[in-house]
């Protein structure tokens, strides 16, 4: 399998690609994680489209893991009540 890119789907999707807290000083609010192919040559940077179809664009990538250390699952455990069912089959830990 190709190398996988983690991508929050969020409340505002304005502040997204900011890579951060909103600018008004606000936590960017993570509604769903899903999982997309890595753009070809630069693993860690979504393609276009998440494992389930939708468009990563208005999306933000996760931090990748520190090298050496995965864990047990491709999404932050800290986001398991919010990770798509249908990205999860795709990935293959569902």
């Amino acid at each position: 399998m190709s190398a996988t890119a983690v991508v929050y789907e969020v409340e505002d999707p304005a502040t997204a690609r900011a890579g951060g807290p909103a600018g008004d000083g606000g936590e960017v609010v993570v509604v769903r994680v899903h999982a997309a192919p890595a753009a070809p040559g630069m693993p860690g940077v979504p393609g276009p489209r998440t494992f389930c179809g939708r468009d990563t664009f208005a999306m933000r990538a996760a931090q990748p893991p520190p090298a050496g250390q995965p864990g047990p699952t491709w999404y932050d455990a800290g986001y398991a009540d919010r990770v798509c069912p249908a990205c999860d089959d795709a990935v293959g830990t569902g």
